[in-house]
């Protein structure tokens, strides 16, 4: 109950904060779904190209002796990944080439590091009622982080409307 109540804000109640009875059972419905073959297959593909990209970039930095951050390159590594097996969407933070992408992953990023400073912060439920400081900032980032997933959902919606239609 602990963790759940510092990392909701930003997980929600899903498979990343549950415990228990509930967390068996949401764990039960996602190991089926990325237990078949199909999709081990298709997101070992999907990173196994983003690793290129990676190598890619590295390979570039390191001949033209430019000091990079491998941190933020490996996240957005696995962004970039998770995002296309997961929702079928191409982020492209790694190439930097779409800056709503680029801002949803610098969001998310600060979000993770202010929900886990929760934990040395006595304060963080006062700061959240004000809406001050980390809270306020979190409350910000979380909120460019649901702009830009409503963002996804409704392309989504469309891509299926537009299907469904092209099939009649």
């Amino acid at each position: 109950a602990f963790n759940t109540e510092i990392v909701k804000d930003l997980f929600g109640n899903g498979i990343f904060v549950t415990d228990g009875d509930k967390w068996r059972h949401q764990r039960k419905l996602a190991s089926h779904e990325f237990s078949t073959k199909v999709l081990r297959d298709y997101s070992s593909d999907v990173f196994r190209m983003n690793a290129v990209k990676l190598a890619e970039k590295t390979s570039s930095a390191a001949a033209n002796r430019i000091t990079i951050n491998m941190q933020d390159l490996l996240m957005r590594t696995t962004m970039d990944s998770m995002f296309k097996v997961g929702l079928g969407f191409e982020l492209n933070t790694l190439s930097g080439s779409d800056e709503s992408s680029i801002r949803f992953s610098k969001a998310f990023d600060e979000a993770n590091s202010l929900v886990y400073y929760r934990y040395v912060d006595m304060f963080w439920q006062v700061k959240r009622q004000l809406n001050i400081g980390s809270e306020a900032k979190l409350k910000k980032n979380i909120q460019i982080i649901d702009d830009f997933v409503m963002q996804l959902i409704h392309q989504k919606r469309e891509q299926m409307k537009n299907r469904h239609d092209q099939v009649r």
